[in-house]
């Protein structure tokens, strides 16, 4: 599964791999820094987004049958991802969703957000939802501009300040 989205005047592919491939892991430290710097107020070690990724917010369960995880390209370039996981039968979770810094305002998000939603309803879901904190306000706002509402908190994360659903159209 690969999909291609235009944004911002901007061709963003879209495509499944492994959590593991190299790419995949600079994104995903990229994504840790960037929210974990905003909680903490500082810059993360490297010691700490290791630390971080393999103990506080593993993502061993972003594989199939029970998710994925994507890996969003402009120019060849790995600089978007997010990650899918199935909570049950009819109710997938995104996860995982970062655009570099760099290239926001571009589709990115757009791109992965869609992405993922075709992967959720080719899995079966038939809504998605997550979860968010009040200070990632970039990220309540792509939310909110792609059909995502807030519903009632679904799970207890300490971390989780929003959340958001979206039923299959």
């Amino acid at each position: 599964m690969e999909s291609t989205k235009s944004g911002g005047g901007q061709n963003w592919s879209v495509r499944p791999e492994p959590y593991t491939d190299p790419d995949s892991v600079v994104l995903r430290r990229a994504y840790y820094a960037e929210v974990a710097g905003r909680y903490y107020h500082r810059t993360m070690t490297e010691a700490e987004i290791d630390e971080g990724l393999t103990v506080d917010f593993p993502d061993d369960d972003l594989v199939a049958p029970t998710g994925e995880f994507l890996v969003g390209r402009l120019g060849g370039e790995a600089l978007a991802c997010g990650g899918l996981r199935l909570l049950g039968p009819e109710t997938a979770e995104l996860t995982r969703v970062y655009v570099d810094p760099r290239t926001r305002g571009t589709g990115g998000g757009a791109a992965v957000i869609a992405a993922l939603e075709d992967l959720a309803w080719s899995l079966g879901a038939r809504r998605v939802i997550l979860d968010t904190r009040s200070d990632l306000v970039e990220a309540r706002g792509l939310y909110a501009k792609h059909g995502y509402d807030e519903i009632p908190a679904y799970n207890d994360s300490p971390y989780a300040e929003h959340w958001f659903g979206k039923q299959r159209p």
